[in-house]
This record gives C-alpha cells, sequence and structure tokens, in this order.
C-alpha cells in the first residue's frame, strides 16, 4: 500500500488527538510483537485504533490484513468503530480519495469466541469436526445436562447435591476442563490415583475428610462429563467452551498457523489479562511460537477480576516468552499509566489501595493524572455505625445529586454482591429516584423475582426447604415461628419410617435395610405440607397430636393444594409454567397492590425476568424448568458467561456488582459494605479440596501461580487453605 502518513506528527494532526509519549511510542513500535501494560483510563482503545491507522497509514499493511480479538460483542463493537472511524479521519479509507472500483477492505474485529468459531468453520474438518456443527444456546447446554443425569446408568453414591445444583455442577466440570484441556479421562485417573493414596492417611479433621468426598464426586461428576459430551457428540453440537478447546486443537498444526499469518500481518489482543489457558494456547498457536508475528497484546493485571471464571492474569505477564521474536529474544514491555479519566485525588487513593499489586508484576506504573487535573476529584466516606443507615445515606446522598442537577443515568451503585440490591433499589425507589437493578443475578435477589424462583424450587425440588419456608413466612401465608417450627418436626417424623410398625413388618424391614442409601432421603417440609391434605383441618383423626393453630392448618392445606396443581404443568413449556405460576399464586395481584412507585418497578423487574426466561426458552423449545433452575442458580452463584445484560440507556441511577462495572464509566460512583469480610470478601474461591465440580489444581494449565497442598495432613491443608486466603485477597484487591 502506499504510504499516507510519514511521521507520528502528522498522526497527532490528523487524529486530532495529543498523544502521550507513552502513547505515539506504543503507536509507533515496529511491527513486532509487543505487550502494553495499559492502567485504568490511559486510553488503550484510542491506542489501539492509532495503530492500526499508523500501520495502514505507513503502507506496512492493507485495513483487510489487520486482526482485532476482545472479549464482548459491545467492545468489539467500540474498537470497530473507533478504528473505522480513524481510518476515514486519516484520509486512509476515504471513499472520495480512493478509485470507487476498488474500495479498501476493513479490519477484522470480533471476540475471541467468533474468532474460535470461524477457526472451526474454516479449517475443523482437518481434525473431524462436522460442518454442521451448531453452537449451542445456554437452554440447550442446561437440557441437555439435565437429560444425561437423567437418563445415566447406575448409581452416583457421591453426588448428593440436589438434581438443578448437579445439572450446574457438571457444566461447571465440563468448562474447567475445556478451559484447562484437560481429558475427562485424565481427571479420572487422577483422582483414582488420589484416593488410593490417601487411603493410609489419617484424615483427623472434617477438611481432610472433605478431599476424598471431593474426589469421589469429581469422579462421578467426569463419567457424567463423558457422557454430556458424548450427547453433544452425537447431535453435532459444540458450546464455547468446545470452541475454544478444538480450536486450541487445531492452532497446533503449523498449516492452520501459517495460512492464517498469512492472513493477518497484525494482531491486537485485547483485555489479554482476562484470556483463558486455553484461550492463550490458541493465540500463542497461531500467531507465537517464536514467530515473531506482529501481535500487540493490551491489558492490566491490577485489572484481573475474572480468575473465578478461568482467565489466568499469567498470560500476561508471561506474554514476552509465549510471543517471543524471531531470534527468541523477549517481546517488548510498554507501558500507559497517564489516566485521562478521573482526578488526581481518585488516583492518589487508587495508587495507594493498589501498591501491593504493583509490586507483583511487571512493567505496572502508578497511574497519573493529566496534567492540570492533579487536584480534581472528590472522595467522600461515611463511617455508619449500621448497615440499614448505610443504605439511607447512601441514599440520601443520591437523592441530594439528582436534586441539584446530577443525570441519574451518570451516578452508580457498585456492590461486592447482589445480597443489598434490593434494599437499595426500595431506598432509591422510596426517595422517587429512577433506578436499575443491572444483570441477572441482582435480578434474584430482588423480593418479586425471588418469590417467583422460590416457588418454582419448591415445584421441582420436594427437598428445597428454604425456598418453601421464604413462601410460608412471606407476606402472603404469614406463618409464625411457633406452626414452622411444628412443620419441621412432622417433617423430621415423616423421614423416621413409620417406626410404630411390629417388628415383623415387611416395610419397617425393607425399609431399615436401606436406610441412608438414597441421598435424596432428607427432611422435606414440602412432604409434611402434603400431609394437611390428608388429615382433618380441624385437628381431629388420625393425627400426631401436634398443636398447630387452626389457621396455620388450613393455610399449610391451600398453599399444598396450589403446589399439586401447578405441579401438573411441570412438563409444559417453561414460559407457560411461569405464567401459570405467577397466577395462581397472585404474586401479580400483590405487585399491583404495592405503593405506586414501588410497584411500578417492581412489575418492571419482573418483567425483565421473564425477559430472562424468554430468550433461555427461545433456543430450546422444550427448554424445562428444571434447565432453566440450573442456570439460575450457576448465574447467581457465577455469572460464570452467562450475563451478558449492559445497562440500559435510561436516564436512571445504575445498581450493579463491581464485577459487572469494569470497562464501564460514570460520573459519580457509590460502593457501599465496604467492611472487613465482605468487601474485600474473605469467603474463597471454591476449592478443589472440598467441592466435586472444582479442577484440582496441578491439572490446570495456570498451576505454577496457584498454592497448592504439600501434605495430606492438618498442617498441610491449614498451609493450603492459608495460600488460597491470600491468593484471594490478592484477586479481591
Amino acid at each position: 500500500m502506499p504510504a499516507r502518513i510519514t511521521d507520528p506528527e502528522q498522526l497527532k494532526e490528523l487524529l486530532g488527538i495529543p498523544f502521550t509519549p507513552e502513547q505515539t511510542a506504543c503507536v509507533t513500535a515496529p511491527p513486532a510483537p509487543q505487550v502494553i501494560v495499559a492502567g485504568a483510563g490511559s486510553g488503550k482503545t484510542t491506542v489501539m485504533a492509532a495503530r492500526v491507522v499508523w500501520l495502514v497509514g505507513t503502507g506496512q499493511v492493507a485495513p483487510e490484513q489487520v486482526l482485532g480479538l476482545t472479549f464482548t460483542n459491545k467492545a468489539a463493537g467500540e474498537l470497530a468503530e473507533r478504528v473505522r472511524k480513524a481510518l476515514v479521519k486519516a484520509g486512509v479509507t476515504d471513499p472520495d480519495v480512493i478509485d470507487p472500483d476498488n474500495p479498501p477492505g476493513e479490519p477484522v474485529i470480533s471476540t475471541y469466541h467468533a474468532f474460535a468459531g470461524r477457526l472451526l468453520a474454516d479449517h475443523g474438518l482437518r481434525t473431524g469436526l462436522e460442518p454442521s456443527s451448531r453452537l449451542l444456546a445456554d437452554a440447550t447446554r442446561y437440557q441437555l445436562a439435565a437429560r444425561v443425569l437423567r437418563e445415566a446408568p447406575g448409581s452416583y453414591p457421591a453426588l448428593t447435591r440436589s438434581f438443578p445444583d448437579l445439572v450446574g455442577d457438571l457444566l461447571t466440570l465440563d468448562s474447567e476442563l475445556s478451559e484447562h484441556l484437560v481429558r475427562p479421562e485424565r481427571l479420572l485417573s487422577w483422582d483414582t490415583d488420589l484416593l488410593e493414596s490417601l487411603q493410609g492417611a489419617k484424615l483427623t479433621n472434617a477438611d481432610l475428610r472433605k478431599v476424598p468426598e471431593a474426589a469421589a464426586a469429581r469422579r462421578e461428576l467426569a463419567e457424567l462429563v463423558i457422557r454430556y459430551r458424548s450427547a453433544k457428540r452425537d447431535r453435532d453440537l459444540l458450546d464455547f467452551g468446545d470452541q475454544i478447546a478444538l480450536s486450541a486443537q487445531l492452532a497446533q498444526l503449523p498449516e492452520v498457523g501459517r495460512l492464517l499469518r498469512e492472513e493477518f500481518r497484525v494482531v491486537l489482543l485485547d483485555e489479554y489479562q482476562d484470556t483463558s489457558v486455553a484461550q492463550r494456547v490458541l493465540l500463542a498457536g497461531l500467531f507465537g511460537g517464536g514467530t515473531g508475528h506482529p501481535v500487540t497484546a493490551v491489558g492490566d493485571p491490577c485489572q484481573a477480576i475474572y480468575g473465578w471464571r478461568g482467565a489466568s492474569v499469567a498470560n500476561l505477564d508471561d506474554f514476552p516468552e509465549h510471543f517471543a521474536r524471531a531470534d527468541g529474544s523477549p517481546a517488548l514491555r510498554q507501558s500507559l499509566s497517564e489516566n485521562r479519566r478521573s482526578g488526581g485525588r481518585l488516583l492518589d487513593l487508587a495508587n495507594g489501595l493498589a501498591t501491593p499489586l504493583r509490586a507483583m508484576h511487571a512493567g505496572v506504573e502508578a497511574l497519573r493524572p493529566a496534567p492540570g487535573a492533579e487536584r480534581d476529584g472528590t472522595v467522600r466516606c461515611a463511617l455508619l455505625p449500621t448497615h440499614t443507615e448505610e443504605i439511607d445515606w447512601i441514599a440520601d446522598s443520591i437523592a441530594h445529586l439528582v436534586r441539584t442537577g446530577t443525570a441519574p443515568g451518570e451516578i452508580a451503585v457498585l456492590c461486592r454482591t447482589a445480597t443489598d440490591f434490593a434494599e437499595i433499589q426500595g431506598a432509591l425507589v422510596a426517595r422517587d429516584i429512577p433506578v436499575e437493578v443491572v444483570g441477572l443475578s441482582g435480578l434474584l435477589h430482588l423480593p418479586e423475582v425471588a418469590d417467583l424462583v422460590a416457588v418454582c424450587e419448591v415445584l421441582q425440588d420436594p427437598g428445597a426447604n428454604a425456598s418453601l419456608v421464604r413462601l410460608l413466612t412471606g407476606p402472603r401465608w404469614r406463618i409464625g415461628p411457633r406452626d414452622l417450627a411444628l412443620l419441621g418436626r412432622r417433617a423430621r417424623r415423616l423421614v423416621a419410617h413409620a417406626r410404630v410398625a411390629g417388628d415383623d413388618d415387611p416395610d419397617r424391614r425393607l425399609a431399615e435395610a436401606v436406610e441412608g442409601v438414597d441421598p435424596s432421603e432428607v427432611i422435606s417440609l414440602a412432604d409434611a405440607l402434603d400431609t394437611f391434605l390428608e388429615t382433618p383441618m380441624d385437628g381431629g383423626g388420625d393425627d400426631d397430636g401436634l398443636p398447630f393453630s387452626p389457621d396455620a392448618r388450613v393455610r399449610f392445606a391451600r398453599l399444598a393444594t396450589e403446589l399439586r396443581d401447578l405441579r401438573r404443568s411441570l412438563a409444559d413449556p417453561l414460559m407457560d409454567v411461569l405464567h401459570r405460576v405467577l397466577a395462581v399464586t397472585g404474586l401479580e395481584v400483590e405487585l399491583s397492590a404495592s405503593p405506586n412507585a414501588l410497584a411500578a418497578r417492581r412489575r418492571e423487574t419482573l418483567s425483565n425476568f421473564l425477559d430472562v426466561a424468554a430468550s433461555f426458552a427461545a433456543g430450546d423449545n422444550e427448554a424445562s424448568l428444571l434447565a432453566f433452575l440450573g442456570f439460575l442458580r450457576t448465574a447467581a452463584q457465577y455469572e460464570k458467561g452467562l450475563d451478558n445484560a449492559l445497562p440500559g440507556g435510561e436516564n436512571t441511577v445504575k445498581v450493579l456488582t463491581a464485577h459487572k462495572s469494569k470497562g464501564l464509566e460514570w460520573d459519580v460512583v457509590a460502593v457501599p459494605g465496604l467492611v472487613i469480610g465482605t468487601f474485600p470478601s474473605t469467603q474463597g474461591r471454591e476449592k478443589w479440596t472440598a467441592q466435586g465440580k472444582v479442577l484440582p489444581h496441578r491439572l490446570r494449565g495456570d498451576a505454577d501461580t496457584l498454592p497448592d497442598v504439600g501434605s495430606w495432613d492438618s498442617r498441610g491443608l491449614k498451609d493450603f487453605h492459608e495460600a488460597m486466603k491470600e491468593h484471594q485477597h490478592t484477586e479481591e484487591l
């Protein structure tokens, strides 16, 4: 291509951007591998767009030879728009200047997953992948996993969790195996060896005794993963994890890498600290491995907050080795540290908090404010005696800002978890402030949605005691603690297998023979509730003599009748079941009876939740309530790629988790719950030593960066727990 730009000053003038010396160095670096450690607000998207303009404008590449990859469709769209505008502004792709018979190409900018999908479509046959393979929607994944669980032969004594939980566990383990390119057969063998080695160990405490239980559960889950993957193959289906894992396999074929490097002369990788091990293997296989291909990765290890979702910050730290130059020397490492988004006062606070993080990673510098902004920004801190007073203080502060001219859409409340969402929303609505709760995990904590989900949990699982208690103590049934305790006592008696029968009673002997074998043999309040359909409501008749109040007996019988009627429709399509639950339980009527502003907001919340359900069901006409509940539980626990909701465009105060706020901007941000144990949280990530759905650290691709168990005794496990706490603390920071 002919050169249209010859020096950096010309680029600044054409784009109208006063690049800092750091930015200029990154933009004009020679076409060779480089990693840019870009601090928050330091203009990484601007730099990536300008780098494309520089390489195209100086004639080093054609626009269509540029590949840009990022995580979300929104980020890909923004980067594509920036690049397109910058190329036009620089006169590189001005249709009036260039021959209209030969219009210029455009850079290829997409998400990592879309790129993997395209790679499989183009080259999948090389590994025997059928071109007819379809990408699984979330509904189909959960539906298929539920079907595999239901149809699996034999007993699985180590899997004692509820059915919807097991659906989520199966998919979580399948996903972790894909992210770290581990075959389930290898996991089976590893856990078998672990169980053998533990046979001689003295398991002296509860934590140690959990290890063989978790290993046994993981073995059984691994067997189910094999069946689930077989079911996917039989139906020519793939999920996102399969896409990346199969693409990583393809990337090891030299011919595929050669073709891709010829097609894309320059590669830009955004948010590189959030890539998984499998994504790194894929990208390094195609464009790294000592080829010296011009790859520019941009990221910030101080923003690596997705380790629980499979990301490995080691990818960013180790980029210079994974993408070495052709002569074997490490790739160039550069940094951007001038923040043009925030005032100097905010940056002083942030830099102070992030000091330990900067020491852990190479190339990370303290953020500097733009010249003239050193005294900008305001930090207000309130130390309040109670949680309720804190919520009120935040709501009053936001109400004052809105009344004095700040647009609600410029304000956000960022929480560590979604548990406070309902209170915050209620406090803002009470002050007539328009508010929006962002994301599915947030919706699940709001009372109107939680009530609907509780009914569904009780319908699907007789052991969902917590959900049934929520309904019984709620505003509709209003069961008091005394009657609730009596219901629990009756439930315990039901599990005791009719001990009043004589010794020669064959039913009793059979029950004793198999007692404790069935993991579903739990105390079920729902079963106790059903007894009120069989016993007279006035307390007479053949009863166990428990002194329930007359009102409670009537309400128990009515609720039991309602649940029995609703269970008859469980096989119906998902949306029919949800609408029937709303109609029969009167939840919609209850919302209408709420105070006006709150009622309107709650109806809107319920409508948003039903939209989520509808989009889930749209992927599979046979989507069941069971699959949907498994989906909701995983979303509530992890948001593991399930919750792609972004704040709407309405002029409302946004309430969301800190994780979901990544990459977004507001003029005013409130952060409640900065309390020891809450934020930063001390809860810690689920450990492989206690959970069957978690992949053991030694099998992970980033094992070198994670703590592990040194010895199978109380000291070894305690050291592991302490190291995991420290690891979690770093991620919280």
